[in-house]
């Protein structure tokens, strides 16, 4: 077989790693390499902000597969290589070790990597991020000495990291720029709701607030914050968002989205790039929605695995259209959410609560301005679950907001 004859992943990720499962699930008998920068076996992030970090288990338990089954499925698993070119023209990638490796089908699957503060201090040691295995595995030693922790921003990775802190018996402050907790992603009602809910727990909040710098000579001491105060803090978490890894597939010449129109490497529905026999999957992949009518990009774990398969599918040729509604989930001390649609920056819509959020156990949709269903969650409802949320989201009609509210009217019924 000719090295040609070959299909290529860059990047040993949930998305890289699922597209090699399912190109042998669907029969690929030709060669699938595998190459990854980290050294770690591919691995889900999930358990890394939740039972990782809860010490409940060991970073090993994220692992998709174990060595040996990269071994039977005939998968040449690359770690710690770094590609750095890709040259769509000669179908080849260029390693770190300036060898290259040919290709007939080759899949972007870089991911994204942590947003880093640019401030005085940034560097000094105590100051975390919480985005790899190795991360993880440092911040879970660290939360053991019950560190005072100052966590960076209260995104999801912000607030999941001040729970298991919390959890762990740490004094936790979270400063956030924004007027509340997830305000971004879910808007300022549903966020206070978060916000009141960690307060519940011991979590203390400064709102409003930004980050000017760290204080500390051999490790971190204290955050200096806007206005002049200096919190004290034996621990940072920083957690302000992640940026898409494009930069190999713009310097070969495809097409990538600007930041101002959301990041990531422009794909069609079938997640084929501008290039001939380029595909791209997971965090780094911009596509269009044949749902949605435009563009997205999902950075959270259930899109690696969906944009994972179906990329696997389009590369053997088959006709096929990512039309999945994003997912994602959260489990923060007695909470457990889940969440199914996609709200569009910048987007004006109505927030219906179904039950009452004090109760512990909810629902909240997103409405456009037409009542069109944008997204739902559940909170502690799992027999509900998000099976009719995404019935209502994919039916694109639109539903009376008073009766979604009523929880003695059935959500088949609104």
């Amino acid at each position: 077989m000719a090295d040609a004859e070959q299909i290529v992943i860059v990047g040993a990720s949930l998305a890289g790693a699922t597209a090699a499962e399912a190109l042998r699930k669907e029969g690929w008998a030709g060669g699938v390499v595998l190459i990854g920068s980290e050294q770690s076996l591919p691995y889900e992030r999930p358990p890394l902000s939740k039972d990782v970090l809860l010490a409940k288990k060991g970073t090993e338990s994220a692992q998709l597969h174990d060595q040996q089954w990269y071994d039977d499925n005939n998968i040449d698993l690359r770690l710690g290589t770094t590609v750095t070119a890709i040259d769509p023209a000669a179908h080849t990638v260029t390693l770190d070790d300036g060898s290259q490796v040919s290709y007939s089908k080759l899949l972007i699957a870089t991911g994204s990597r942590v947003r880093k503060l640019d401030v005085p201090g940034a560097d000094l040691p105590g100051v975390h991020y919480l985005r790899t295995a190795e991360e993880a595995q440092a911040l879970t030693d660290a939360y053991a000495a019950k560190p005072r922790v100052v966590v960076v921003g209260a995104g999801w990775i912000g607030l999941e990291a001040a729970s298991a802190a919390r959890e762990r018996g740490c004094e936790v402050t979270v400063v956030e720029p924004q007027s509340t907790a997830l305000a971004s992603v879910m808007g300022e009602e549903v966020g206070d709701v978060f916000a009141d809910f960690h307060r519940q727990h011991g979590v203390q909040f400064r709102f409003g607030t930004g980050v000017e710098g760290f204080e500390g000579t051999d490790k971190v001491t204290g955050v200096r914050v806007s206005g002049g105060d200096v919190l004290p803090a034996d621990l940072v978490v920083v957690g302000v968002g992640v940026r898409p890894n494009t930069e190999l597939a713009e310097e070969a010449g495809i097409e990538v989205a600007t930041p101002n129109n959301g990041s990531g490497i422009v794909t069609g529905a079938n997640l084929r790039t501008s290039a001939e026999d380029v595909y791209a999957a997971g965090d780094v992949v911009r596509w269009d929605h044949p749902l949605y009518g435009r563009s997205v990009r999902v950075e959270h774990w259930q899109n690696a695995k969906d944009t994972g398969k179906t990329a696997a599918k389009a590369m053997l040729g088959q006709d096929v259209s990512h039309d999945a509604i994003p997912y994602f989930f959260t489990d923060q001390f007695d909470l457990g959410m889940e969440y199914a649609g996609d709200l569009p920056r910048g987007a004006s819509y109505q927030v219906v609560f179904r039950g009452d959020p004090k109760s512990g156990a909810y629902m909240v949709f997103w409405l456009d301005d037409d009542h069109h269903v944008l997204a739902g969650m559940h909170v502690n409802l799992w027999d509900t679950g998000l099976g009719a949320v995404r019935e209502l989201i994919r039916s694109g009609k639109a539903v009376d907001p008073a009766r979604l509210a009523d929880t003695s009217v059935e959500l088949s019924d609104v």
